[in-house]
């Protein structure tokens, strides 16, 4: 009997992470609707269509339910990317410059605003589950998203879910660059003050509306 109830075991082991583990669409809306504020570190690595390296940086990222989001780049490549869920700032530190935009121009155009954005993304993209290559082989849950609006600068992107939590994400623009991010120290549902998505033009800057 014991030796029954030890394979018994052992199978129903071996299967618990099949069960566990949801698709990638499943997760997607899972982290939709119980994710209402994240706050995480993040690498992200951009190379070109032969695989070469041409940037390399990290920083921190925090979004608030409906369409707030916050990226702060950190050196080598200084820059903030902030919606206050009206407009999209852009603003490059080197340059001096900031570039604005109506949310609902980004919004389902940009990866960035497609996290923040809630039930409109399959609204804004069409959803696939989707495997990793054998030499690319993880154990997260992987969603494609094709974009629906022709002239939204890129072709695709990849999302990599463990369980609900956003672990990895893949963009692949229109001219066969790869932005890979991946996110570590993840905190779900933080409490953010509002002041973390305001954003007002230090003075001398160069302010750009699109």
């Amino acid at each position: 009997m014991n030796k029954i109830f030890l394979n018994s075991l052992i199978v129903l082991s071996l299967q618990l992470p099949l069960f566990a583990m949801a698709d990638g669409i499943s997760s997607l809306r899972d982290f939709y609707s119980n994710t209402d504020s994240m706050r995480a570190q993040f690498h992200q690595v951009v190379t070109d269509v032969q695989g070469r390296k041409e940037q390399e940086v990290g920083g921190v990222m925090q979004l608030q339910r409906p369409n707030k989001f916050r990226w702060d780049y950190k050196k080598p490549y200084e820059q903030q990317i902030i919606s206050d869920g009206k407009k999209v700032y852009l603003y490059d530190v080197d340059l001096a410059q900031v570039s604005v935009r109506d949310l609902s121009k980004a919004l389902g155009s940009s990866p960035a605003a497609m996290l923040a954005g809630g039930d409109l993304v399959e609204k804004s993209f069409i959803l696939k589950n989707a495997t990793r290559r054998a030499d690319q082989a993880d154990t997260l849950s992987w969603v494609l998203a094709l974009p629906k609006n022709k002239d939204s600068g890129f072709e695709r992107v990849l999302l990599g879910f463990e369980y609900s939590n956003l672990k990895k994400m893949e963009i692949y623009d229109s001219f066969n660059h790869i932005t890979a991010i991946s996110f570590s120290e993840v905190i779900r549902n933080p409490k953010l003050k509002d002041t973390t998505f305001l954003f007002m033009p230090p003075a001398g800057v160069d302010v750009v509306s699109e």
